[in-house]
């Protein structure tokens, strides 16, 4: 009968130095930071500006595609005019960016 041996004979002794794997562990987190955590709180930055600087009489589009003219803000709504004698209350998070200029807030399927 023939005896394999165990699986972590296999894998042998591990390294003197001990640090050896946390020299790329702290580089692969510091990757991670500089390449996705910091650019997406930049972008958040900017998106909270946006909807902190609204104004009534702002003319923005929300993330669905509504066209409207602001005419109420409340802390988590705004009220968009979007046609005559018609009014629509929106959830702040949902206004996307100003008419005519690029998106501030990319809409969800993107």
């Amino acid at each position: 009968m023939i005896m394999f041996g165990s699986p972590f004979l296999a894998l042998g002794a591990p390294p003197e130095g001990g640090t050896s794997f946390l020299i790329p562990l702290i580089l692969m987190i510091g990757i991670f930071y500089f390449i996705i955590l910091m650019p997406m709180q930049r972008k958040q930055k900017k998106v909270q500006q946006f909807l902190e600087a609204l104004k009534v009489g702002d003319r923005v589009i929300t993330t669905g595609g509504i066209y409207g003219q602001v005419t109420r803000l409340g802390d988590q709504s705004v009220q968009l005019q979007v046609a005559d004698k018609l009014r629509i209350e929106v959830a702040k998070a949902a206004i996307g960016g100003y008419q005519g200029q690029a998106p501030v807030v990319e809409a969800a399927d993107q």
